[in-house]
């Protein structure tokens, strides 16, 4: 269906693809794998008409292609599903998935019924129970992620390229997908799929291709790799896998939640009573399905909804008022947020100015900002978190997904946090990101923060936690040590009410 030719992409001080060659295969689902910053995505946006500026050559369908712009590539049959969400969130979700292809009726009006018939549909295929006339603003990430999808499958594209489409959805949505890409299989469609979760590929994909450092690796037949072949074709080395520290059983207690309620308007309240404690040197790992109410946790702990929101929180036996984020990072209480793009980083701005946002008085001289400083205080951390990027200079939206998570992770260590709220710290980043994110909670524990980490990965929280809070529906159904955990235990925690 598709091939590349010696594909090259640069740029400013980046070369993000170099002579890239692959074929994509009517039928099948192909996998695209490679570590953050290996060049996928960039791959996928030429492939689909958002960079139309590159050298080399794209055959579809057995003719020369140069899409001007994603409504060329969209016409020819190429469909994107983005990793990062293309949505606006002032629409509703109707309004979304028709944006720049409304139905009309024959005076020129816009047919609503039938658009919004048919989003109901396409939310139906997905499994997902909400209303069409929803605007995208209120809803989760994982939400945002199916709508994302529907907009795809509504175009009827020959090749579908799908980038992270699971990266913030629960695993019955993932199953769900995958049904709609096995009906896309049989329909002789092209799937082009990349993710950070393995164990996904293995399930899904027929063919894969590794992309290393803007170049194409290695191509071949899924059945014939394993797991860890796989590792070490992305990365070029084999990864060790990180072993889990044990807490100290009498560590001081940095951190206790009472009773945190939160109450949503016009509707029954999110969170009901949560309490738990945790020491310093350990790491809590949150667990549930969506809509058990991690997030809003974590938001009602860090000052978000202060209006909504009852219940005490004491830091190092101090009782803190929290009214606005600002409060709880002068307790000591920081939050590295579910969406980084959105809540977590200024995009256009360089990657100094992002890691010292929270501390502008360390970079500042006689009330003016000192770009020396500045520029001091980045590197330091660059170089401690291992951030890759060209320079301190380069700006944060042209970095990889794991090296903007470090970004965050970095701006809020320079204030010297007793607690770090993670929520979902590795989505979207690739095995070896994940790892050096795991050793980086390791050694924050082992210097004496206190950690409380969400995630959707059942794995990822049985891995890192030395204890697990289950949630559903607002509740906290189960809180059991690590050595007691098992995905079973936590799995029937996640989905009853006692």
């Amino acid at each position: 269906m598709l091939v590349t030719k010696n594909i090259t992409k640069k740029f400013p001080g980046v070369i993000a693809l170099e002579n890239v060659n692959l074929k994509i295969d009517a039928g099948k689902v192909t996998a695209i794998i490679g570590e953050n910053g290996a060049g996928k995505s960039t791959l996928m946006k030429i492939l689909s008409g958002v960079y139309p500026d590159y050298e080399g050559e794209i055959i579809f369908k057995d003719q020369p292609v140069n899409f001007a712009g994603t409504a060329d590539a969209q016409k020819a049959g190429i469909a994107i599903i983005h990793q990062e969400l293309n949505l606006i969130p002032y629409l509703t979700i109707t309004e979304n998935i028709f944006l720049g292809r409304e139905l009309g009726n024959a005076f020129g009006i816009l047919d609503k019924k039938a658009m919004h018939a048919k989003a109901k549909t396409l939310l139906d295929t997905l499994h997902v129970d909400v209303n069409p006339d929803t605007l995208v603003a209120d809803l989760k990430v994982g939400q945002q992620q199916m709508v994302e999808i529907a907009k795809a499958l509504l175009l009827d594209a020959d090749l579908i390229i799908m980038d992270e489409p699971t990266s913030a959805i629960t695993e019955a949505e993932v199953e769900t997908l995958f049904k709609v890409i096995e009906k896309l299989r049989s329909e002789n469609k092209a799937i082009v799929y990349i993710s950070h979760k393995l164990n996904e590929l293995f399930k899904i994909a027929d063919n894969y291709v590794v992309l290393r450092d803007g170049k194409t690796i290695e191509t071949g037949l899924m059945q014939s790799m394993t797991h860890d072949e796989l590792i070490k074709k992305m990365v070029g080395r084999a990864i060790v896998p990180m072993q889990k520290e044990l807490a100290d059983a009498n560590a001081k207690e940095l951190l206790r939640i009472e009773n945190i309620c939160l109450k949503q308007k016009n509707k029954a309240s999110k969170l009901h009573n949560i309490s738990f404690n945790v020491n310093g040197g350990e790491i809590v790992g949150v667990f549930g399905l969506m809509g058990a109410g991690r997030t809003e946790l974590l938001e009602t702990i860090f000052g978000v909804h202060p209006a909504a929101s009852s219940g005490s929180v004491t830091v190092n036996n101090k009782n803190i008022t929290i009214k606005k984020p600002a409060d709880a990072i002068r307790a000591g209480i920081v939050l590295l947020p579910e969406d980084r793009k959105k809540d977590g980083l200024v995009l256009g701005m360089e990657v100094k100015k992002n890691i010292s946002l929270p501390c502008l008085h360390e970079v500042e001289k006689m009330g003016l900002l000192n770009d020396k400083k500045e520029s001091t205080l980045a590197k330091k951390h660059i170089q401690q978190l291992g951030i890759k990027t060209p320079s301190e200079n380069q700006v944060t939206k042209n970095l990889s997904g794991g090296n903007q998570q470090k970004i965050v992770l970095a701006k809020w260590l320079e204030r010297n946090p007793k607690v770090l709220l993670l929520d979902e710290p590795t989505r979207g980043i690739d095995v070896n990101a994940k790892n050096e994110m795991y050793k980086l909670m390791q050694e924050l524990a082992g210097k004496g923060m206190a950690i409380v980490m969400v995630s959707s990965e059942l794995t990822e929280i049985l891995t890192v936690s030395n204890r697990i809070i289950v949630m559903a529906e607002g509740k906290i159904t189960a809180i059991i040590p690590a050595g007691e955990a098992t995905e079973d235990n936590v799995l029937k925690a996640a989905i009853s009410i006692n």
